[in-house]
């Protein structure tokens, strides 16, 4: 298959199409459904495609456009907070996990240099695993998404540095054979003029790309934008990621920083929207692609041939990685879930693993068995992350809910609010601006500190912590409020907060958001007194405005959106009894979507009756 490239694009299609929902289904997550997919179709399955470097090379394009749009979220100003965080966690579990995993292998019988250089290799993270768990789980603005993504850039500017070391390990390696050669080899690699003027070629490109972002690329895309040419866009969208990459390449810099980099520089503009429209597609096919890739390249050979080595192997790895990143997330006072999860999504080797493996090889640092052997546990890593992150939703987060009390009961919670407000995004701001607006009072509890600072400096007085603990809420005045908003993210969080409320406060009103009818309908098992589902007005706010921009009187577009909100709010009630007979309940809703349309055509009908029947009616 490896002459026909269609061919294999086609079967990787099929069996990801066939494999990939499946393991959605059975909420094992997309990522282990490519992997599954690879491991079908690659040299260790039923071999139906074999070139998996190739397959890998392509997709790893898929990395770059997911930092660049990435990059596109994350303000300048944002990563100079995060400073902290660069040196503390990303310098900090680089050379902590690095220490801790060479020593380790050296005690186990391997000489100190390819000790050290695998560690190294083995500290670094899956940039396209990683980041994809993040925004699959939309906690990318979190403290736990930006902590993870500053650990991953510091991890791709190390790649660099890590690769020259690989040669000057190599010469050091060989000095006893031949020490007056290899002496002065070690020292060209270490004066080399490379290593002097790379730096400034770096802030001199970072510089003019800053320039040319400012100054050229917002002309050059609304030249592009008012071509009203869609595909061209796209290309443009393309031609700034490929060149952002090949740029920082060239300077022998991770393509994925450029790429990266370039997306923060374009973060205000006003075109940011439309280039991930358009580039969205191309980064969930090609990181599929990846995953795919990795599948296939997990040598079950070298597993049934030595399990236990390979598995006590792949357990040190994740042990080692999850333990020093736990205890960094200590020093930067993380919630224990937010540790853990930070841990377990940057627990395994990454990508460029397999590069600094490949090159130590040929550097003669490794042999070929052992980087046969070392690449095996990279992939075996990277397939268990999604396994470890079921268990840590499924088993660890109730667990912690249910035992320990961290982060401690914030201190100076004001005594005696009526209203409570759990949750403080866009959400919870809205809904916090009307009642305070009619003069309640309001205590607002969120659990993400850069939100917390960044609306502190519009003089918003929000408390850290999780709102889905019965202590923070008796500390917050619970049973003396006369209303809990739940305006947090996420169905499962809101139907659990909204189950402790019920439970503990049996005789307070609860206000949340729902996410569609299903939702509602599980708040109204609950008694939540007021819900609203979060798209179904401001649908109908879209639909009232469309009437009127197609010709119909505005008091009219609002006397028709107000019928079929009254109508749509009786389906939900009636729908509710049929919940659990799905049959009866798909039933009825064809039913009443049919008399729903009837209605209102007769409805619509009535007022266009000319005046001069209705006179002659009367």
């Amino acid at each position: 298959m490896a002459g026909n490239p269609l061919l294999a694009v086609l079967v990787l299609l099929v069996v990801a199409v066939a494999l990939v929902p499946v393991f959605k289904w059975l909420g094992l997550g997309t990522v282990l459904g490519y992997l599954a997919a690879g491991v079908a179709v690659g040299p260790f399955g039923f071999r139906l495609i074999s070139d998996t470097q190739t397959i890998r090379s392509v997709s790893e394009f898929g990395v770059v456009i997911m930092l660049f749009l990435i990059g596109l979220e994350v303000h300048p100003l944002e990563l100079w907070r995060l400073r902290h965080k660069v040196l503390g966690l990303g310098v900090g579990q680089l050379l902590a996990t690095a220490a801790i995993i060479g020593v380790s292998l050296y005690a186990l019988g391997l000489t100190w240099q390819p000790a050290l250089i695998v560690g190294l290799a083995l500290a670094m993270s899956s940039t396209a695993i990683a980041m994809q768990s993040v925004q699959q789980r939309g906690i990318g603005p979190t403290d736990t998404g930006r902590a993870t993504l500053v650990t991953l850039l510091v991890q791709d500017m190390a790649v660099i540095p890590i690769l020259a070391l690989i040669p000057v390990l190599a010469a050091t390696r060989r000095i006893p054979q031949n020490l007056g050669v290899e002496v002065t080899d070690v020292a060209d690699a270490v004066t080399n003029p490379y290593g002097w003027w790379i730096a400034l070629v770096i802030i001199g490109g970072f510089v003019a790309v800053t320039l040319a972002s400012r100054y050229l690329m917002n002309p050059l895309m609304r030249w592009v934008a008012m071509a009203k040419v869609p595909e061209a866009f796209t290309a443009l969208g393309l031609l700034l990621v490929i060149g952002a990459a090949f740029a920082t390449e060239s300077m022998g810099l991770s393509p994925a920083l450029g790429a990266f980099l370039a997306g923060v520089l374009l973060a205000d503009s006003e075109y940011r929207h439309e280039l991930e429209g358009n580039l969205e597609p191309f980064k969930g096919l090609l990181l599929g692609l990846f995953f795919i890739s990795v599948g296939m390249g997990i040598a079950f050979s070298v597993l049934f041939a030595e399990p236990l080595r390979v598995l006590s192997l792949v357990v040190m790895l994740i042990g080692i990685k999850v333990g020093v990143l736990y205890v960094l997330g200590l020093f930067f006072r993380m919630h224990i879930a937010d540790r853990l999860l930070m841990a377990i999504l940057l627990s395994q080797a990454g990508e460029f693993a397999f590069v600094l493996l490949q090159f130590a090889r040929s550097a003669t640092l490794l042999s070929s068995q052992q980087e046969q052997l070392w690449t095996v546990v990279v992939a075996l890593s990277m397939a268990l992350t999604p396994v470890l992150l079921l268990i840590f939703d499924r088993l660890v987060i109730p667990s912690i809910n249910r035992r320990v009390p961290v982060p401690e009961i914030p201190e100076g919670l004001p005594e005696g609010r009526k209203v409570i407000v759990l949750g403080y995004g866009r959400f919870g701001q809205i809904v916090t601006r009307l009642l305070r607006a009619q003069g309640y009072a309001m205590t607002l509890i969120d659990d993400d500190p850069a939100q917390i600072e960044l609306v502190k400096r519009f003089g918003v007085k929000v408390f850290y912590g999780d709102g889905g603990r019965l202590d923070i809420l008796n500390a917050a005045g619970a049973a003396d409020a006369e209303m809990i908003v739940i305006a947090v993210a996420g169905g499962d969080r809101i139907l659990a907060i909204a189950e402790l409320i019920r439970r503990h406060f049996p005789n307070i009103r609860i206000a949340a958001r729902a996410i569609d009818r299903s939702h509602a309908h599980q708040l109204m098992t609950l008694g939540v007194e007021a819900f609203e589902r979060e798209t179904f007005r401001g649908a109908l706010a879209l639909g009232e405005k469309a009437l009127v921009a197609l010709g119909t009187a505005p008091d009219e577009a609002r006397r028709v959106a107000d019928a079929f909100e009254a109508h749509d709010e009786s389906l939900l009630t009636q729908s509710y009894a049929l919940r659990d007979d799905r049959d009866a309940y798909i039933g009825f809703v064809r039913r009443s979507t049919d008399m729903l349309d009837r209605v209102m055509r007769a409805d619509r009908d009535a007022q266009e009756v000319p005046p001069a029947e209705d006179k002659a009616a009367e």
